[in-house]
């Protein structure tokens, strides 16, 4: 009887334990929200609009913009950004409405993907692949500093590039648009390098992409899933290494590919093998690690949203983009119920809540540094 009663005493204490260090309600929303990338519809805000509520009641971490609404009419200027001057007047409000460091990110990879457009009043960029071409230090920083100059004038601390993929032209979503330095790892590295050096003198962060590599994905993941398992090729981690090892990968975006080489049941963005296996521990990467939207077909054709939320977070990654700028739609109320949903995974048990305070540390020791 004693020992019964002693092992039942010790099981209390236990769970006593892991109760006690279950943070209040209030602590894991603003845990959670802090791992939410978002979007938004409009280009100007106000008190009382889908911006205000994300970041000033939320506390999402990171907003993401773009000048053109996929979930709209698709033209020019139809969603966050039509000019400088409107763009970094939201931007500052945005900043005002934070009691936090906010991120602002955007697609300025230069050439077919920037969303700082000369239509706008912005300066005209060159696609990556004429860079890696060109093959010239001075015309890759030329490019890269007026880049990232408009963006932190504008009031956007994030780069959502440089791609590091390789080239492969007939990639549908990166080859295809000429968004790769190089068929060569060397020579990615060398003008990714660049780009990020002179992102990081104005101050902006920068996103290495698409992890474990992109570049040979015949089919797009926007509409559906892809498997690189027969084209990927190891060489494709060398930027992802070399670049990690140069210490310049501020956040790192995975892709929703299955790469049966790495883990043959889940997608990169997905897959614990794939983040805290290969990127965390195999390449030594402990910065940020943000999702590709996860409201692509990819995922949202195999997945529902609440198991592709935990099956991320539980892989590793830190940052989860819900851009609401696809063909799956936009949502207002969207950011809310994840939060909701990662919430309640915490204390059902299916998240663990040391993933968000990791997360949490991880966005915080890059903003400082």
């Amino acid at each position: 009887m004693k020992k019964i009663l002693l092992t039942t005493a010790i099981a209390l204490l236990a769970a006593g334990s892991l109760f006690a260090q279950m943070p209040a309600d209030s602590v894991l929303r603003r845990y959670a929200a802090g791992m939410l990338m978002v979007g938004f519809k409009g280009d100007s805000v106000t008190e009382d609009c889908d911006a205000a509520r994300y970041v000033r009641d939320l506390k999402v971490g990171a907003i993401v913009l773009f000048d053109i609404d996929m979930t709209g009419d698709a033209t020019l200027g139809s969603r966050n950004i039509t000019s400088k001057e409107r763009l970094t007047r939201m931007t500052s409000q945005l900043q005002a409405w934070a009691d936090y460091p906010l991120l602002i990110a955007t697609d300025q990879e230069g050439g077919r993907v920037a969303r700082l457009k000369p239509q706008y009043g912005f300066l005209p960029t060159v696609t990556a692949e004429y860079l890696g071409t060109a093959d010239n230090e001075d015309t890759t920083r030329h490019y890269a500093a007026q880049l990232a100059r408009e963006m932190r004038e504008s009031g956007v601390n994030v780069n959502l590039a440089p791609v590091v993929d390789v080239l492969n032209h007939d990639c549908a979503a990166v080859g295809h648009y000429n968004r790769c330095f190089s068929t060569d790892p060397q020579v990615i590295v060398r003008h990714a390098g660049w780009f990020i050096d002179e992102c990081h003198r104005e101050g902006v962060l920068c996103t290495l992409k698409h992890f474990p590599g992109h570049g040979n994905a015949i089919d797009d993941s926007h509409y559906g899933f892809v498997d690189v398992t027969n084209g990927w090729t190891p060489q494709e981690l060398e930027p992802f290494r070399m670049l990690i090892d140069a210490g310049k990968a501020d956040l790192i975006m995975t892709a929703h590919l299955f790469n049966r080489n790495i883990d043959d049941e889940y997608p990169a963005t997905l897959s614990a093998k794939t983040i805290n296996g290969l990127l965390r521990n195999e390449m030594g990467f402990d910065g940020v690690v943000v999702t590709d939207d996860l409201y692509m077909q990819a995922i949202r054709n195999n997945y529902d949203i609440l198991t592709a939320l935990e099956l991320a977070i539980n892989a590793g990654a830190d940052l989860i983009c819900v851009g609401n700028n696809i063909s799956t739609g936009f949502e207002a109320d969207r950011p809310f119920k994840l939060v909701d949903m990662i919430v309640n995974s915490v204390k059902e048990g299916r998240i663990p809540w040391e993933r968000l305070q990791e997360s949490h540390d991880r966005v915080a020791r890059m903003v400082r540094r």
